[in-house]
């Protein structure tokens, strides 16, 4: 199966904006971003369903959807293997490295696309977060949910419309306090809020 290169923008659009808002697009939207007529638009849509890579219902604005597994097959390059070589001790020296296995960063953080668990990359701005070894420049790893539990990092539609990264707790009162990892940081408490993500790794780059 092969994408036009515009198809594949408009895919790529897509699933981007999926990925990081939890909905797809309007036609009219992407129409705008592409500055192209929604004509043309719906035209590589309908394309892009009949060669598997979207679907859709039918009378809703943003029913778009990746169906589960698809992927560019730009996506699926080893670009996110690496060899594992072992172990390496923080302490004392242990034996020598084997090289006969590897790390796969999607096995390990779960799949990029598909509606259910989908994940997805943020780059944190700011200290909030620090005494748990979230730092300002690091990139969390995030599980799509709208739910959590007590302790999770969250990632949090707050009402007023800001998004913020902090520990998702349920107060008895049924209010929720959004719990920073820095004693500068005051907690948010708030009476709800819109729970986008649960944070399930770091990445940090040297």
């Amino acid at each position: 199966m092969t994408l036009t290169p515009k198809q594949t923008e408009i895919f790529t659009l897509i699933r981007d904006a999926i990925m990081r808002d939890g909905y797809s697009p309007t036609m009219q939207e992407i129409a705008q971003e592409l500055g192209v007529s929604r004509v043309t638009v719906h035209e590589h849509i309908k394309a892009l369903e009949k060669k598997g890579a979207l679907t859709s219902s039918k009378h809703k604005a943003r029913s778009l959807s990746i169906p589960d597994g698809f992927a560019l097959p730009s996506d699926m390059h080893d670009g996110i293997t690496f060899p594992l070589m072992g172990r390496i001790a923080a302490g004392y020296p242990i034996e020598r490295l084997q090289d006969d296995e590897s790390l796969s960063l999607e096995e390990f953080f779960g799949p990029r696309t598909g509606s259910q668990g989908a994940t997805f990359a943020l780059q944190v701005e700011g200290d909030s977060m620090v005494d748990e070894g979230i730092c300002s420049g690091d990139y969390v790893i995030v599980e799509r949910r709208q739910t959590a539990r007590n302790g999770e990092r969250v990632v949090a539609l707050l009402p007023e419309g800001e998004t913020t990264l902090k520990t998702f707790y349920k107060e008895s009162d049924g209010r929720i306090r959004l719990q920073p990892a820095n004693e500068s940081f005051d907690p948010i408490i708030v009476d709800d809020c819109q729970i986008q993500g649960v944070v399930i790794g770091v990445l940090r780059r040297y």
